[in-house]
This record gives structure tokens, sequence and C-alpha cells, in this order.
């Protein structure tokens, strides 16, 4: 029996791999078939996730979107709304972000054992649902078999930001990848990538994709990898 999920990351990308400008604020820059891709891929997972930073900086809530996306979501045989998830490694998310003003369905936070005790609390007056995977770092395997087990997540959709994104890659835990790179270079060396963090040191290290699909559609390349299973540790 599979103890954990599917996992398949969306992002949008600009041509040299960037998710905002350097200042790191996230504008929107995909175009409205990237949007439409975005609540489609919604429409099939069970949870979708996304880290502290992400939720804080936009105005997300993480939901299935309109009726027509929520309809498909039922014709999947899945229900009309998404699990969502938020990652905080030290509970740092504002208890005020846009996403707890909306709430349809449970939200889960996963953090750390960093995560203070006054920052646990404020997340508690918001959400029951905060728990904690792993000492110095989030543990995502643990806290993916648990989001399975608990919460019978079989498909988990992942939003970044790249930092999550990486931990997943490291960790072994991505299936599939889908990257939408639009006709866009904001360059500059603290611009976020779509995996971020420290990175390998070796090619041998690098996590190795298969191409799925490719398709253009106006100036967008619409990209699908499968990851070929192997952890960056």
């Amino acid at each position: 029996m599979n103890t954990l999920p599917f996992v398949f990351i969306n992002v949008a990308t600009t041509a040299d791999g960037k998710l905002a400008p350097a200042n790191r604020r996230f504008v929107p820059f995909g175009s409205r078939r990237d949007q439409d891709l975005l609540l489609q891929l919604r429409s099939r997972a069970d949870a979708v996730m996304a880290g502290a930073r992400t939720v804080d900086l936009a105005p997300a809530n993480l939901g299935p979107g309109s009726a027509t996306y929520r309809r498909l979501r039922l014709k999947n045989k899945l229900r009309e709304y998404n699990l969502r998830v938020v990652v905080s490694g030290t509970g740092t998310l504002n208890p005020q972000a846009e996403i707890f003003r909306h709430q349809f369905s449970p939200i889960l936070i996963l953090t750390s054992g960093k995560a203070s005790n006054a920052n646990l609390r404020r997340l508690r007056a918001v959400t029951k649902e905060v728990h904690v995977f792993g000492e110095e770092e989030l543990d995502f395997k643990a806290a993916l078999v648990w989001l399975r087990k608990e919460w019978k997540v079989k498909q988990l959709l992942c939003e970044g930001g790249g930092e999550i994104n990486a931990a997943l890659f490291r960790a072994g835990l991505v299936d599939e990848l889908y990257q939408t790179v639009c006709p866009l270079v904001f360059g500059g060396r603290s611009a976020p990538t779509l995996a971020d963090g420290n990175g390998v040191e070796t090619l041998a290290q690098a996590t190795r994709l298969r191409v799925k699909s490719v398709k253009r559609i106006g100036d967008e390349l619409f990209l699908v990898y499968r990851v070929r299973k192997r952890s960056w540790g």
C-alpha cells in the first residue's frame, strides 16, 4: 500500500527560471491560460499546498475557484472543496492572511520544532490544525505520510514557493512538475527560482526529469515533466 500521496508541482516561471523579481514580491505574470491550468490542476487534487511567504504576500485562498471548477472536482469524484495546507517552518505565517478569511475547507499548517510557542499559539487561534514535523527543519516525508493516513490525501498539488519545491525535490517526494515558461526575463541573483535554497553541489545529485508533454500557446510554453525518482541527499 502506498503511504505517500502523488505529488505534483505547478509553477509559472520567466524564461530565466524566476518566480518573482529581485524584491521577491510575487506579481502574477502568467496568461489567462496559465491561470486556467492552475485551477484545472487544483480540480484533480485532494489538497493544495503552499508556503507561508506565498500565502502572506498574495491574496491566495488556495481554493478550487468558481463553480465550474468545483463541478469538475465532483466529476473527478473529489470533495467540492479541496483541503488546504500551508507550510511555515518557523510558524511566522501571518494569522491575518487572506486565506483565513475563507473557511470553506480545513486549513492545515505544517511547521517544525523551530516554531516558537508564541507563534504556535497565534496560529492555533485561527486554526486548530497546526502540526509539528521535525526538529531543526520540517520533515516533509513524515508530513506527507501523515496527510495520506489521516486526511486521505492521494493527490497533493504544491504551488511553491521555491524553497518548498526544493525541499520536496531534495527528499525525492515529487512525481510530476508542471512548468509554464512565460516570455519574460527578470534576472537578479536574489530573485527566487523554481527550486531555491542551497541546491546541489554536483551534477550527480541533480534531480532528473523526463519530458511528458510540451505545448505552445501564444508565447508561453506549457511543460510537463515526470520525475526520475532520486533524492538530492
